[in-house]
């Protein structure tokens, strides 16, 4: 069993999957409490449910996309076999983790969007850098930055750990950054990495949440 906070469909908003029709399953619970976190509602709540549940109630929505995110969804044994389902009926597998917890048992099909969680979060010290060895070129590593500090610490780590610019996302914390500054300075340093501007919170609302 899971606990599921909720499923439903919509346009992914973020990754280099933005603007594709996805079925979202998000899991309850998260071992990190981001100071810019905008899922809190995330953290407690939901309801049980069976990976045949899942499996059924996700056929319904005819979309072959489907991202596991929380909260933390790396929280719950259970999710590893659920991805594996996934896979094997034909389905695209997107996991959006944190990156503070062991990528080690999850199936090598799925698509990781690993964050790595920036000075101003709060929780920087979690990063378990560990897990860029078990990225493959497929993979995702996303920093959401909230001011300049933030974007220097970025530069750090990509080349500290040598990490390949074309697989990196950079995504401004909502209110506290301007896209247009996180473009400026990509831009004057050269970065090749891909700047992402959260497609979902401009197409509802900022605020909005299970769309």
């Amino acid at each position: 069993m899971l606990q599921i906070h909720e499923i439903y469909k919509s346009i992914q908003g973020e990754s280099t999957y933005a603007g594709l029709p996805c079925i979202f399953v998000r899991l309850t619970g998260c071992n990190l409490r981001c100071k810019w976190c905008d899922t809190p509602q995330a953290f407690f709540g939901g309801k049980e449910m069976s990976i045949a549940q899942i499996l059924t109630h996700t056929a319904e929505m005819n979309c072959k996309l489907i991202e596991i995110t929380g909260g933390e969804p790396l929280l719950q044994d259970a999710v590893y076999p659920l991805m594996q389902k996934f896979l094997e009926r034909g389905d695209r597998v997107l996991l959006e983790t944190s990156g503070s917890i062991s990528l080690e048992q999850v199936p090598s099909d799925v698509i990781k969007i690993m964050d790595l969680k920036c000075p101003a979060s709060g929780e920087s010290e979690k990063n378990l850098f560990e897990n860029l060895k078990l990225l493959s070129p497929a993979d995702e590593i996303k920093f959401v930055i909230a001011d300049r500090a933030d974007y220097d610490w970025c530069k750090e780590q990509i080349k500290c750990f040598s990490i390949p610019q074309n697989q990196v996302l950079f995504s401004s914390v909502c209110d506290r950054l301007e896209l247009k500054d996180l473009a400026k300075w990509i831009l004057e340093d050269g970065l090749n990495v891909r700047l992402q501007a959260q497609l979902h919170k401009f197409i509802w609302d900022k605020n909005a949440v299970g769309c």
